[in-house]
């Protein structure tokens, strides 16, 4: 059972003998850096960069379920980046809009 499924996994359209498979799975390695960029002061994120992981994510995960055949490490790789990018761009905003009002709020 398990060497069918293996077998089946190795001849999918968007398995490991193609580009389908290989260019996801290394697209992971933009996501793991967003994750690892989470220790990172706000102050040091970039508007256009979260911004574009984000975009590139909802885009990307949206054509991944049209297209033929279905590729879910696309999809799981864009959405993926979209949290990411989403979770990155609020932490910036509330520390560059709202973190001077929680300030002035704690000086009165």
């Amino acid at each position: 059972m398990a060497t069918s499924k293996l077998q089946a996994l190795w001849n999918h359209p968007a398995g490991p003998k193609t580009i389908h498979f290989w260019a996801p799975t290394f697209k992971w390695g933009i996501s793991i850096a967003n994750i690892v960029d989470f220790a990172k002061p706000p102050e040091k994120l970039s508007y256009p960069q979260q911004i574009a992981v984000t975009a590139t994510g909802v885009i990307w995960s949206r054509y991944s379920t049209v297209i033929t055949p279905k590729n879910w490490n696309l999809f799981s790789v864009n959405v993926a980046m979209a949290g990411t990018g989403i979770y990155q761009l609020s932490r910036k905003i509330q520390h560059d809009y709202f973190a001077e009002k929680q300030a002035v709020v704690a000086k009165e």
